[in-house]
Order: C-alpha cells, then sequence, then structure tokens
C-alpha cells in the first residue's frame, strides 16, 4: 500500500502529534530518525532501500509494532530521513559574490551531502518528499540565482535542476570502497604483456599521461572540477 500522501507531509512538517498508543521508551520522532540516518548510512550507497522498520526497531532495541507509533510505515519513514538530511546540510551565504562561486558553492554543498549520506543521491527528484528540509535547500539554492536578471523563474528552476543532475551523476559511481592503488596493481603486470601500443595507440598513450598524472585510471576529484567548470560554461551563455 502506498503512503498517504496528507499524511506524510503532516508527518514532515510535525502538524499533528504522533500516536500515543502503546509503549514509547523514551523515544521521539526525531531520535527515531536520527537512528534511521544511522542505519542507511552504514548501509552505503543502498542503504536507504535497505533500512526496514524491523531493522530500524533491532537497532533500536524495541519492538516493531513501537516504531508504528511514530511512523505508519517504511515509506513514510524514508520520507522523514530524507528531509532530515536536507535539513542539516551546510549552507554557505554567499551573498554578493560572483554567480559562478554562488554555483559552486551549491554544487559543493550538494556533493558534500552525497558524500556525507551516499544514499541521497539513488533518491528520485521527480518525486520531492516536500518537507522543510528540502524546501528550505530549495529556497537556498534558488538564492545563488538572484540578480541574475536573464533568467527568468522557469529557467532559473532548470538551470538549478542542471547544476544537481550533473552534481548528482558525478557523485553515483563513487561509493569510496574501491582500493584503486592494489586493483591496478594485480592487473598491470598482465597489461604490460597484452597491451600493444601500436595496436591501441590513443588508449595506450592518453591512458598512460592520465595515470601518471592521477596515480590511478580515474580520479573523481579532478572529474569533478572539470565537469563542474564546463557546467558553469554553459550557463554562462545564457547567464551573461
Amino acid at each position: 500500500m502506498s503512503a498517504d500522501p496528507a499524511r506524510t507531509l503532516a508527518l514532515l512538517w510535525r502538524t499533528q502529534p504522533t500516536a500515543t498508543r502503546g509503549p514509547r521508551r523514551g523515544l521521539d520522532l526525531d531520535a527515531v530518525v536520527r537512528a534511521a540516518t544511522a542505519l542507511a548510512d552504514a548501509g552505503g550507497a543502498d542503504g536507504l532501500a535497505r533500512l526496514t522498520v524491523r531493522a530500524l526497531a533491532t537497532a533500536l532495541g524495541v519492538a516493531p509494532m513501537t516504531l508504528y507509533t511514530y511512523v505508519p510505515g517504511r515509506d513514510e519513514l524514508a520520507d522523514l530521513v530524507v528531509d532530515a538530511a536536507y535539513a542539516a546540510m551546510p549552507r554557505e551565504d554567499t551573498a554578493g559574490r560572483p554567480w559562478r562561486e554562488r554555483l559552486t558553492a551549491v554544487a559543493e554543498e550538494n556533493r558534500a551531502l552525497y558524500r556525507a549520506h551516499p544514499w541521497v543521491a539513488r533518491v528520485d527528484p521527480r518525486r520531492p518528499v516536500l518537507g522543510p528540509g528540502e524546501t528550505a535547500k530549495y529556497e537556498h539554492e534558488l538564492a545563488a540565482f538572484d540578480d541574475l536578471e536573464d533568467l527568468d523563474d522557469v529557467d532559473r528552476d532548470a538551470a538549478l535542476t542542471f547544476l544537481l543532475d550533473v552534481t548528482r551523476a558525478a557523485a553515483l559511481p563513487d561509493d569510496g570502497t574501491a582500493d584503486d592503488a592494489a586493483w591496478w596493481a594485480a592487473r598491470a603486470p598482465v597489461l604490460a604483456e597484452v597491451l600493444d601500443p601500436e595496436r591501441y595507440p590513443r588508449a595506450t598513450r592518453v591512458g598512460t599521461a592520465a595515470g601518471a598524472a592521477q596515480g590511478s585510471a580515474r580520479d573523481p576529484d579532478r572529474a569533478w572540477r572539470f565537469g563542474l567548470a564546463r557546467a558553469l560554461d554553459g550557463l554562462a551563455a545564457v547567464i551573461e
């Protein structure tokens, strides 16, 4: 059964008291959300998908039915956890700074969010949770487009969506678990024997140059800086 939108929004915005039936054992809704966030974080990029009421009850040392006095089900719990992550994001005041610096700050804030909570990058942006945390996030990020007179409101939203999509895409492949040095060390001797520079001149030349510069076949930080700069260059064609 899908979650009741009205009930979910009431939980997110705290517009009605939580149910009082059953033993509470010293918990409150915020404590439940904090524990659920920790459980999701422990699951890495798939943490939110693995979050269940039963697993959370075990972590809290209560019966699953006890948690239903706080949240109706898993879908509502997931929305609460996502909105709490948005609410806790650090937000830099960039008022008065050049637009590229303001938009860079927005992108970096979201990248930091994905590093702290990798599962947030897997949240479907087409289905916003519409809670106070996400609303405050949206308000803050739109402020980065203040004074850009060539953008109307629809274009501001589109430009922000583009920037956030670029940031999310850059965050998705990198879960921070791979040991690149060991991975390449195990394969380098075989590659040295089979890789023919005459047959694969570009792959050999570019791969060697990139590997020497980065110390690995892939440097997410370097790729991020390059990609973000190009994304801002693209927006500059409209903004400037």
